[in-house]
């Protein structure tokens, strides 16, 4: 089937498609980078504050996350229960 690019391989932009992953590489990659981390690593999700890639922050709601990428006022977190988006100051 020329032309058809099977699911979750790559996008036709070339970049590869990160946003389909199963529940245990999301969990596996989590528990690697954030799961042992001391509680004092953890900076408190704010908003108003700016966040690097690989920063380790504390939210109110989804707790513990790493930012996996920083795309201008965004950041993209990964937490236990998968990834979001969320604005700061950037």
């Amino acid at each position: 089937m020329a032309g058809r690019t099977p699911r979750g391989k790559e996008r036709d932009s070339g970049e590869a498609d990160l946003s389909v992953q199963s529940p245990a590489e999301a969990a596996v990659t989590w528990d690697e980078q954030v799961a042992q981390q001391p509680e004092g690593a953890f900076a408190a999700y704010d908003l108003k504050r700016s966040f690097t890639q690989g920063a380790l922050i504390a939210h109110s709601s989804f707790g513990k996350g790493i930012v996996a990428r920083v795309e201008g006022k965004r950041i993209e977190v990964l937490f236990r229960e998968g990834r979001k988006k969320l604005v700061h100051a950037g």
